[in-house]
């Protein structure tokens, strides 16, 4: 793998729920994160979140610069859409480590979100109360 020139990045998207994140890496000599604008730990109200955006170069013991612009959806799934694309990004960049990371389900998108509203019920599946007389 031949070295990036001073300023290049690799960009990767990650999505979950309604929220996007789009991730860029840069070499760096400790790792930082960046999240529109602030620093990852200020942007995320609990650690567990920064924690979770971070687990990619946790378990990979690597270290980036990590910038990253999130929109939609609520904090923890813009922690995890920026977990995907962080880990989608580092695949790009070193495709060795993609086993470690496919291991951990890092790569995988979670598919799961809010079902819409049925006409006719309170909710997705909630139906009105039903009355025998």
């Amino acid at each position: 793998m031949s070295a990036k020139a001073e300023g290049q990045y690799t960009e990767a998207v990650g999505r979950r729920k309604t929220a996007t994140a789009r991730v860029r890496i840069t070499s760096a000599k400790s790792s930082s994160m960046v999240v529109n604008g602030k620093a990852a730990d200020e942007y995320f109200p609990l650690a567990g979140m920064v924690k979770t955006a971070f687990s990619p170069l946790t378990v990979l013991g690597a270290v980036y610069a990590v910038s990253a612009h999130v929109r939609g959806g609520g904090h923890k799934a813009q922690a995890e859409a920026v977990r995907l694309g962080l880990s989608r990004a580092i695949t790009e960049l070193v495709p060795e480590q993609r086993k470690d990371l496919k291991v951990r389900g890092f790569l995988k998108r979670d598919p799961r979100a809010r079902e819409r509203k049925k006409f006719g019920l309170k909710g997705a599946r909630r139906a009105p109360q039903w009355s025998k007389r």
